[in-house]
C-alpha cells in the first residue's frame, strides 16, 4: 500500500498512516457486512482511483475472485465511488452488478480524517445465497451500518488504538451488542458459552454487561469498578476477565454513527485453552533455566573438589592434570549459567568466550595477555558447549606449550562470520606469537588429550574442520571453521 499511495497520489504521511490503522481494522466491518472491501484512492491529478487494499470476509462467500490490488480505474466508469468522494456521504444507489453470473451489491463509503475525504471503500456483496436473515446477521449488519457511519465522518477507527488483528477478538468468535446504558440487546452463541463458561448460569440478553462481568470476576474494590466500566464499552479497549472456570478477552468498540454513543460492539473470544498452554510453556521454561542452574551449581562443586583435590596432589604433573579438568568442568559450568538466564536455548557465546578467556589467562598471570576479536554471535547451546570446551583446549595448549618459562607474549582469538543463511560459517583462529610448533609435529596425530578432544568435538559433534599451522610471522595458528545456524 505504501508504494502505491506514494506513486499514484498525493496523500502525505500522516493520511497514510490513517489508511494503514483502518486497514488494521477493516476485517471487522468486512465480516459484519458479509462483504468485500476495497480501499479506492484519487490518483494525483484526480482522473482516476487506484485501489491500495482489499479484504475479504470470514463470514461469506467473496465477490471477488480476482486480487484488486494495484487496479487503476478512471473516473466516472463507476459512478458510486465519485458520488461518495464528491459528496461526502455513503452511497447504495443503484441496482446489483453482475460479475461472473454472480449478482454483487455495490455501497461505496467514503473514508474521512479531519474533515477530508481521502479515499472511498467499496463495499461488495455476493447476493448469490441471500435468505431471510436471523437475528444474528441483522446484528451483524445494523453493527456494520453503524461502522460505516462512523468510517464517513472520520471517527473510525479510533486514533492510538492500534489492534493485532491476530491476536484480538474476530466477530465470529463471539459478538455482544450493548445500548447506550451497557445492557446487553444481543449476544450470539457463541458469546454466550464464552460467558457461561465463566460461570453465568443465565442468559446476557437485558442485563447490564459490565456489572454481570463484575460479578463473574474473582476481584472486588476499585478493581472491580473499573471493569464495570471496560465492559459497559464506554472506551474502545482490549482487556481480559479471569475466573475460576476459564479467561475471556475482550475488546469493546464504541457505536457512534452520528458522534452520539447510541451503544457498544464487544467482540470477545475465549482464550482460556490458549492461557493454559502458555502457563504450561511458561513453567516449562522456568523448569529448563532451574535445571541448567542446578547443573551450573553441580559443575561448580565438582571443580571445587578437583581444586582441593589437586592442592593436596603431591606429583606436579598430577597437580597441573586436576587444574586442567577443573577448566574443562568450569567452561561446562559459564554455558550452562548462560542458559540458565535465557528463555530458549540459545546464547550470546561473546560473553562464554570472554570468561573462558579469563578463566585460562590464570596459568600465565601477567606474562601472557590474551585478547579477543571479531563476534562469535548467537548460538544454539549444543553448539557453545563442545565449543567452550575447545577453546579452553586450545587456549590452555597455547598458553603451557607456546611460550618458555618467563617468556612473555600474546595469544589473540578471533570469530568471523559468514556464509550464507542456509549456511552460515562460524571460523575461529586463535594465534600466538610464541616458538612455534616443533620439527615434525602433526596435530592430526599428536596423542596430547587436549589435542584429540579438540579433534573429538570439532570433527564428531560440531561437524567441523580442525587446524593446527604456523603463523603468517610468528607463532602458531590455530584454525577452526564450524557450521552454525544463521543468526535471527
Amino acid at each position: 500500500m505504501n508504494d502505491l499511495v506514494r506513486q499514484h497520489t498525493a496523500l502525505g504521511d500522516t493520511d497514510l498512516e490513517w489508511l494503514h490503522l483502518l486497514v488494521s481494522e477493516w476485517q471487522l466491518l468486512s465480516d459484519l457486512s458479509f462483504a468485500d472491501l476495497v480501499l479506492w484512492v484519487p490518483t494525483r491529478d484526480g482522473t482516476r482511483y487506484v485501489s491500495v487494499a482489499q479484504m475479504r470476509p470470514n463470514t461469506g462467500p467473496t465477490s471477488y475472485q480476482d486480487d484488486m490490488v494495484g487496479h487503476l480505474v478512471p473516473r466516472g466508469r463507476r459512478p458510486l465511488l465519485d458520488a461518495a468522494l464528491d459528496e461526502g456521504r455513503i452511497v447504495r444507489e443503484g441496482d446489483p452488478e453482475w460479475r461472473e453470473e454472480v449478482p454483487v451489491r455495490v455501497e461505496s463509503i467514503p473514508v474521512r480524517r479531519e474533515g477530508r475525504v481521502l479515499g472511498v471503500i467499496a463495499r461488495n456483496t455476493n447476493l448469490l445465497t441471500v435468505r431471510t436473515p436471523s437475528r444474528l446477521e441483522l446484528t451483524y449488519l445494523q453493527s456494520a451500518s453503524d461502522l460505516a457511519q462512523m468510517i464517513a465522518a472520520g471517527s473510525f477507527p479510533f486514533p492510538g488504538q492500534q489492534v493485532d488483528m491476530d491476536a484480538s477478538p474476530r466477530v465470529g468468535d463471539g459478538l455482544i451488542r450493548l445500548d447506550a446504558d451497557g445492557v446487553v440487546q444481543y449476544a450470539s452463541p457463541n458469546g454466550l458459552s464464552a460467558y457461561h463458561r465463566l460461570g453465568l448460569a443465565s442468559d446476557l440478553v437485558g442485563h447490564h454487561l459490565g456489572r454481570t462481568t463484575a460479578e463473574l470476576a474473582p476481584s472486588r474494590g476499585p478493581v472491580d469498578e473499573a471493569l464495570v466500566k471496560l465492559a459497559s464499552g464506554y472506551a474502545p479497549r482490549e482487556f481480559e476477565v479471569e475466573c475460576a472456570g476459564g479467561v475471556i478477552q475482550l475488546r469493546a468498540i464504541p457505536l457512534k454513527p452520528k458522534g452520539v454513543r447510541i451503544g457498544s460492539l464487544v467482540l470477545l473470544r475465549d482464550v482460556t485453552e490458549l492461557r493454559r498452554r502458555e502457563r504450561e510453556l511458561i513453567t516449562k521454561d522456568a523448569t529448563i533455566r532451574e535445571i541448567h542452574h542446578r547443573v551450573k551449581n553441580n559443575l561448580q562443586t565438582v571443580a571445587a573438589l578437583l581444586r582441593l583435590q589437586a592442592r593436596r596432589m603431591e606429583s606436579a604433573q598430577g597437580r597441573e592434570a586436576l587444574n586442567e579438568a577443573v577448566r574443562r568442568v568450569g567452561s561446562i559450568a559459564i554455558v550452562h549459567e548462560t542458559l540458565s538466564q535465557n528463555l530458549d536455548e540459545r546464547v550470546e557465546f561473546d560473553e562464554i568466550a570472554d570468561r573462558v578467556i579469563a578463566m585460562v589467562a590464570e596459568i600465565s598471570p601477567g606474562r601472557v595477555t590474551c585478547r579477543r576479536t571479531g563476534r562469535f554471535g548467537i548460538l544454539d547451546a549444543e553448539v557453545a558447549t563442545p565449543l567452550a570446551m575447545v577453546l579452553t583446549e586450545v587456549l590452555q595448549n597455547a598458553l603451557e606449550h607456546a611460550f618458555t618459562v618467563g617468556q612473555t607474549g600474546t595469544v589473540e582469538v578471533s570469530a568471523v562470520r559468514g556464509g550464507s543463511s542456509a549456511e552460515a560459517r562460524l571460523l575461529i583462529t586463535v594465534q600466538d606469537d610464541g616458538c612455534g610448533l616443533p620439527e615434525g609435529f602433526d596435530p592430526q596425530r599428536a596423542g596430547n588429550l587436549g589435542l584429540q578432544i579438540v579433534r573429538t568435538l570439532v570433527e564428531g559433534e560440531l561437524s567441523g574442520s580442525f587446524g593446527m599451522v604456523p603463523a603468517p610471522e610468528r607463532g602458531t595458528q590455530v584454525v577452526l571453521d564450524i557450521p552454525v545456524r544463521a543468526e535471527k
